[in-house]
């Protein structure tokens, strides 16, 4: 497509972005068929119930250690080859995961599915935003960030509800068969078929803009990581945040299940925290291009931090269902406004690369938090400490972003 022809916008370009918002749906779907049927299989397939709780958090361990590897490689492969082409080879490595499930023989089977899942995740999701990011104004980057999370949490929330029940009638394994397959393929088909090569857009917005010298991704790693104060505040509390997902993940439906709850009850309290995440972000994100982000992204941080807390101190469904809201709306706050201002601060011609360089942060937030947690709990015997690991550091995080982000 030719750069000059190119029109910016969400009505100028509503189709793709609608394809787009689809495709981070499967993307959601996708891993929130795992969120808590995984950690279920983990106590009735493989025996890693009891005290085994190190080696349960191993396989989000895994996920957020390649998930993040896979952000960082996926922002410069789309700055240089094109997002179509990351986009499908997301969905190509996730064609796999169904079958290492449905036959796993043991735990390390379910933990390479996960490297998989990683994969998958870190490419995928980051090419749906990148791409709607392309085809907008750079006015909209807070709206567009909260349509993403929308519609991609939106899905997690779905996908649990759904593999909870597909679990109760075929299985565990074939429950989740059939459902990853026909959402792993159907994604497949629609980039390869229908989804636009949306980097001419970027080229675009960058013909505004004086141009300057790409920086090698170690520079560009060296500055968004330690020299550039702002994304320095960003990028720990991206890390920070997916500390208390990591919890929702591995902990809760464990905790669950100890306080008496089935694994749909479970899973359906862990569905209000995605769901009330997800639909939060349709206001949130554009509410940050309008207000700001850092009230946004302090108040998210301080009102998780508080959920989780008060998670562990409550004995009662409505309780936690009310806390999982809670959460869940924290998250909204912060999501997509952390995302927001990462892009606020980056050139469009490398607006990939220091977006994939804030979602490897983030997403090795996953591998740090599940690692810590798996040993507190290990050496505490129990899962309450890990609530207040986690609860403890969003509230020092919102206070880090309070007093070194400048706006």
């Amino acid at each position: 497509m030719n750069i000059a022809t190119v029109q910016h916008g969400i009505h100028a370009n509503l189709t793709q972005i609608l394809l787009q918002l689809l495709q981070v749906f499967l993307v959601g779907l996708t891993i929130g068929m795992t969120r808590t049927v995984i950690p279920g299989l983990a106590e009735t397939e493989f025996g890693l119930g009891g005290q085994e709780f190190f080696l349960l958090t191993t396989f989000v361990v895994v996920f957020g250690a390649v998930k993040a590897l896979m952000n960082l490689l996926a922002g410069r492969f789309a700055d240089r080859y094109g997002r179509k082409r990351v986009l499908i080879a997301g969905w190509i490595a996730a064609l796999p995961i169904p079958l290492l499930l449905l036959y796993a023989p043991n735990w390390s089977w379910v933990v390479t599915a996960t490297a998989l899942l990683g994969i998958n995740q870190g490419l995928c999701w980051s090419m749906t935003l990148n791409s709607k990011l392309d085809m907008t104004h750079l006015s909209q980057k807070g709206l567009v960030n909260g349509l993403n999370e929308f519609s991609g949490y939106a899905a997690v929330a779905v996908a649990g509800v759904l593999t909870a029940w597909l679990v109760g009638v075929y299985g565990a394994r074939w429950g989740l068969f059939m459902f990853g397959t026909m959402v792993i393929v159907l994604g497949l088909v629609l980039a390869v078929l229908v989804v636009k090569e949306t980097r001419p857009w970027a080229l675009a917005h960058s013909q505004a803009i004086k141009p300057t010298p790409a920086p090698s991704l170690g520079q560009a790693f060296f500055y968004a990581s330690w020299q550039n104060r702002n994304l320095f505040a960003l990028n720990q509390a991206g890390l920070v945040e997916k500390f208390t997902d990591a919890l929702v993940w591995i902990i809760l439906p464990v905790w669950f299940l100890t306080q008496n709850l089935s694994l749909v009850q479970g899973s359906s309290i862990i569905g209000v925290y995605a769901l009330v995440w997800g639909i939060s972000q349709l206001g949130t994100g554009v509410a940050s291009d309008r207000f700001g982000r850092k009230p946004l992204i302090i108040s998210g941080m301080w009102l998780c931090g508080l959920g989780v807390l008060l998670l562990e101190l409550s004995h009662s469904v409505w309780l936690w269902t009310l806390e999982a809201g809670l959460i869940g709306f924290g998250m909204a706050l912060l999501y997509p406004t952390l995302g927001a201002a990462v892009a606020d601060a980056s050139p469009p011609a490398q607006r990939s690369t220091l977006l994939g360089i804030y979602r490897f942060w983030r997403d090795f937030g996953y591998a740090i938090g599940a690692l810590c947690m798996g040993l507190l709990a290990q050496w505490s015997q129990g899962l309450e400490i890990t609530f207040w690991l986690v609860g403890l550091a969003m509230l020092s995080s919102g206070i880090w972003v309070a007093l070194r982000y400048q706006v």
